[in-house]
Order: structure tokens, then C-alpha cells, then sequence
């Protein structure tokens, strides 16, 4: 009797990826597809890592494939970006075993710099997507993707959402089956992408794609619901959720495969409905297609917006008219966003801000030192930018203009792309200071390990890269490791640091205060009768510490991890520390 389990889409998916025979997946975490990984390395079959970057992972799937296994990448919906290099020429060699690209989008953008819409890259690079609307169908479409992987000769992506990836839904759990290693024969036509090869398989892509567009009409992730023909529904992915819950007597074609589009079962559905919708989150891909087939009564961005994420309300609102009032609740607080207490970031901006230095920012949790009170990252672009846009300022402005500036990245992200960004610098004869925020994870998408920490997505301990040897082997001789909570020591070196007329790096070490196993033998307690309210504990912003009616200060010990900055801060001694539990 076959087992069923509530499951995260996310580890539905790996579910779905392990039952399907997969043998090497590879991956760089980002939210919201990091636990399909982390799902998928807890299988002892299944071959897991975490990889540098998300080019690095696609190209490594990309080998495994032409080995003849099956394999597969994940990523968010910027990754696809680092990945889009392999992805597009990998469009054109096709595979040897089925690969399967996870692309998980953030309507709403709940964790990401932008809102993108991985189906419009999909289209350009002529890849076919897969989009399933809950855990179960996340498990049978991952299956059904190596199928068509190996059935079309290409890659696959399967595009998730931020509320697919993380809602629940049962699943049932079946036998893991591998299809046997495809063997690999040399095929340089095939496989080696010179211009004179290229030519021959973009003409392979093309016919490949026209005969899915035919043979989707008869696909089983493809279906068309039949009820009220007033009214009817093109959707797809959790967007087809909303419109089952809102008008569950509404006729519906579910799209599975989201490209290439089933033009025949797409007019046919059209023909018998009034009324007809197209209803998608983000970009009009399905609604452009349809209105250029001459199908001019679909309505879609004209009343749903290509912004944020889509709900049932949205549509009782735009399609019924239902206007629905939500009175939130007066006393609930406002939750703005702010670094951890504790946090090692805290402490490095502290120092910036007492030293009025601006941060060219990047991607992480570091990201937080934009906002109020500290309000020292000036600019946050993509992983690896802050590194490439302080060496652009200096080459714009000069040695000078920079001096009140540093690029911030954190020891992940450094690993991502921050290494040729500094590589350039090098290279270029830069200068210019670099803080690397090294916390001994990746903390944003909590906490992964990389090639840094010395610890393998299965586990294994391994050599960690030396980041300040790596400097230094750059050709870096101005490279300095510094205590993160070690105000004077920070302030000393920015100050030289900046003011050197050189290419420098400070390496700022102390490990994310959210770390599994971490203890904090001290707290952090005021002295009423010492403090002079003069408010100077205040200015980082730990949320451990609040001011009293009075002007003192209380400090929270559930809340404190005893990293001691605000006693630093204090001049006059009013801040003790103490062991925990005192």
C-alpha cells in the first residue's frame, strides 16, 4: 500500500525528482527554491551540491546529462539570469539523459530584488516549461518533465512560485524507478557549439518546439474543465488554485505546459466559451499568444495586474465586482525589517555609519544596513554588483571620490560572483576598500553552507577555501581580518583602509547569530545609575534594546546574545556583562 504525506511543493518536487531516477542535482541556494535541495540530499541515491553559482550548477547538470543520467539544477528566479548562458546554448545541443532546470519565481517579491517572469526567458531561449499548481501535481510534473526531456531531446524547466514552493499539500509516495544510463556516443555536431554546428541545431529547436506545440493537445498536464460555459478560464501554475476557490462553477483550461502553448486545445476552449479570462501571474505569456491567434475576447492585464502576487479576492474584485474590505487589527505592531541582536552586520555598519562612509551594497541579509537607523548601503544591484559598481565609481570619479566609500559582500556571496568582480579590480589596477562580511554561512536563505564553511549539502567535511589566502593569491598584499564586533579594531582599519591609495580588503569574521549550535554564554545588562540617557546604545537599532520613559535604557535577555556593541558604545560604563542566566 502506497504511503501519502502532507509535503512542501519544494519537497514535492525533490519527491518527484527522486522517484524520476535523478542522479546528480546541483544547485546554489536562493529563496524560494532552496529546500528542494535540501529535500534532495537527504536521499543517499541522489548525487547533491550546492554549487558556487547557479551557471556553475546548470553546467554541472548539463555534464551529468551528457554522461548519460539523469540530472537536475534549481534555482530562484535571478539565478536563471547567472544560468542564462549554459541554458540557451544547452537549448541547442539537447541532452543525452533527461535534465530538469527548477525555477522558482516570488510574485509579490517577498525575498527578491525583482518580480521576473521565468516564462518569458524560457521563450527566448526556446526551453519548454512545465508549471504545476500544488504539491501533488509538483511531484508527477517533475516526473513528467524528464519525460519530455528525453521524449523532445531538450531541457526542461519547471517553474514554481513562491506559494507553490511553500504551501502544503498530500502527496502520495511511490517507488523510486531509474531508467537505465543513456551510453554516450561523440556526437561534436551535436554537443560542440561552433557557429557551423549552432546554425544546423537552432533549425533542430525550432521543429522540436513546432511538434510539442502539436503533441501538447493531447498532454495530461494540459486539460480543459467543462461547467458554466458563460464564463471561462486560461490559467496555470497556483493561479488556477485561485480561480477553483473564487468561481468553482466556471469553465477551465489548466495549462500544465506553459510553453510551448497548445494553440488547438486553446481555441478549441475558446470557441465554446462566452466569456473568456486569462488569468496569470506577472507577464501576459499565455494572454499575448492568444489575442496574436486572432482569439480578440480574451480579456487579461486589462482588468489583472502584471504586478504582485494573485489571489481569489483579486478575482471575485476584478470579474464579479465582490469589493472585499479587510479591517486589520489596531494593536497588532509594526514589524519593520531589522537585522538579527547579535547580528556581526550590525557592528560593521556601525562603524561605517560613525565614520561616514558609504556602502556600494549586495545580496543578503546585509542588505537590512540600507534601512533606518543605520542607513549605510547605498545601492544593491545583483550578487557580486557591489564590488563591480565600487570599482566603476572609482574609474568614473577617481581615487578621491571613493574614499568615502566600500563595497560590502558577504563570504557567500563573495563565492558566487564577488571572487572575478574582485579578480577585475585586480586586474584593472583598482583601488578602493572591499569589506567581506564573513559569517560563516548563507544567512539570507538560511543558512546553506558553501565553498567557504568547509561542509558539503550531504554533509562531508571538506577544505574550505581560505578567503583571505584567495585575496592574497590575487595579487592583494593589503588584506586584513578583523573581529566584526571589534568597534576600535573596525574603525581603525576603515579609516586606514580607505584613505590608503590602494586596493584593500578587511574580512570581518564573526559567525550569523542564528547559526544551529551557536551559544552565548553572556548577556548584556544596563546599570541605571551609570547611564547619562545620552541614547548612543540606540543608534544600531538592536531590537534587544528599548529606551525607558525615563531616558534609560531596558535590555531584553531573551532577546540579547551578548556581542556586547552597545556596551562599546556606552562611554560611561552604564552596560555590564554578564554570564546568561544571572
Amino acid at each position: 500500500m502506497s504511503e501519502k504525506k502532507i509535503l512542501l511543493g519544494n519537497e514535492a518536487i525533490a519527491r518527484g525528482a527522486y522517484e524520476a531516477g535523478v542522479k546528480v542535482s546541483a544547485a546554489y541556494p536562493g529563496t524560494p527554491s532552496t529546500e528542494v535541495s535540501e529535500a534532495l540530499a537527504k536521499y543517499d541515491e541522489v548525487y547533491a551540491e550546492w554549487s558556487p553559482n547557479e551557471k556553475v550548477a546548470t553546467e554541472v547538470a548539463i555534464g551529468a546529462s551528457i554522461a548519460g543520467v539523469r540530472s537536475m539544477c534549481a534555482m530562484k528566479h535571478v539565478g536563471l539570469n547567472v544560468a542564462a548562458d549554459p541554458l540557451y546554448t544547452a537549448a541547442y545541443t539537447g541532452v543525452n539523459g533527461g535534465m530538469v532546470l527548477v525555477v522558482a519565481d516570488d510574485p509579490g517579491m517577498y525575498s527578491s530584488q525583482n518580480e521576473q517572469d521565468t516564462r518569458m526567458v524560457a521563450r527566448a531561449a526556446m526551453v519548454p516549461v512545465v508549471e504545476p499548481s500544488d504539491s501533488a501535481e509538483a511531484k508527477a510534473f517533475m516526473k513528467y518533465a524528464f519525460e519530455l526531456s528525453e521524449t523532445y531531446d531538450t531541457p526542461v524547466i519547471l517553474r514554481s512560485t513562491t506559494r507553490l514552493s511553500h504551501s502544503q499539500g498530500l502527496v502520495e509516495l511511490e517507488e523510486r524507478k531509474v531508467p537505465e544510463d543513456v551510453p554516450y556516443e561523440r556526437n561534436a555536431a551535436k554537443f560542440v557549439m561552433m557557429p557551423g554546428n549552432a546554425i544546423k541545431r537552432h533549425l533542430v529547436v525550432e521543429a522540436r518546439m513546432k511538434k510539442m506545440a502539436e503533441d501538447a493537445v493531447s498532454m495530461p498536464i494540459n486539460r480543459a474543465e467543462y461547467r458554466d460555459l458563460s464564463v471561462g478560464f486560461i490559467t496555470c501554475g497556483i493561479a488556477y488554485q485561485y480561480v477553483r476557490e473564487a468561481m468553482p462553477d466556471a469553465s477551465v483550461l489548466k495549462l500544465g505546459l506553459v510553453n510551448p502553448l497548445p494553440r488547438k486545445l486553446i481555441e478549441e476552449f475558446a470557441a465554446k466559451v462566452d466569456r473568456l479570462y486569462i488569468f496569470e501571474e506577472l507577464e501576459p505569456v499565455i494572454e499575448e499568444q492568444v489575442k496574436a491567434w486572432g482569439i480578440s475576447k480574451a480579456v487579461g492585464k486589462e482588468i489583472f495586474t502584471v504586478q504582485g502576487e494573485y489571489s481569489a479576492n483579486l478575482l471575485r474584485e476584478r470579474v464579479l465586482g465582490q469589493k472585499m474590505e479587510f479591517t486589520p487589527e489596531k494593536d497588532v505592531p509594526a514589524r519593520p525589517p531589522i537585522l538579527c541582536p547579535g547580528c556581526p552586520h550590525r557592528s560593521v555598519f556601525t562603524a561605517l555609519k560613525q565614520l561616514k562612509i558609504r556602502a556600494a551594497g549586495d545580496i543578503g541579509c546585509y542588505t537590512l544596513g540600507a534601512v533606518a537607523p543605520l542607513g549605510v548601503i547605498d545601492t544593491t544591484i545583483c550578487m557580486g554588483a557591489s564590488i563591480s559598481s565600487l570599482h566603476g565609481m572609482e574609474k568614473a570619479k577617481g581615487t578621491d571620490y571613493i574614499k568615502n566609500w566600500v563595497a560590502v559582500i558577504g563570504d557567500s556571496t563573495f563565492m558566487h560572483t564577488g571572487v572575478n568582480s574582485l579578480m577585475n579590480m585586480v586586474y584593472n589596477q583598482a583601488k578602493g576598500t572591499v569589506i567581506i562580511l564573513d559569517n560563516s554561512t548563507t544567512g539570507m536563505t538560511g543558512h546553506q553552507d558553501h565553498a567557504a564553511t568547509g561542509k558539503t549539502l550531504k554533509g562531508e567535511i571538506v577544505p574550505a577555501i581560505d578567503i583571505p589566502a584567495l585575496c592574497r593569491a590575487m595579487g592583494i598584499s593589503r588584506v586584513r581580518e578583523v573581529n566584526a564586533f571589534d568597534q576600535e579594531a573596525l574603525v581603525n582599519a576603515l579609516r586606514e583602509e580607505v584613505n590608503a591609495d590602494a586596493l584593500s580588503v578587511i574580512i570581518t569574521q564573526a559567525p550569523c547569530a542564528l547559526l544551529k549550535g551557536l551559544k552565548f554564554p553572556d548577556k548584556c545588562r544596563p546599570i541605571p545609575e551609570k547611564c547619562k540617557k545620552c541614547g548612543a546604545c540606540l543608534k544600531p537599532g538592536c531590537p534587544a534594546l528599548t529606551k525607558n520613559e525615563d531616558g534609560t535604557i531596558s535590555i531584553d535577555e531573551t532577546m540579547c546574545n551578548g556581542c556586547g556593541l552597545c556596551m562599546q558604545l556606552c562611554k560611561f560604563g552604564a552596560i555590564e556583562k554578564i554570564k546568561a542566566g544571572e
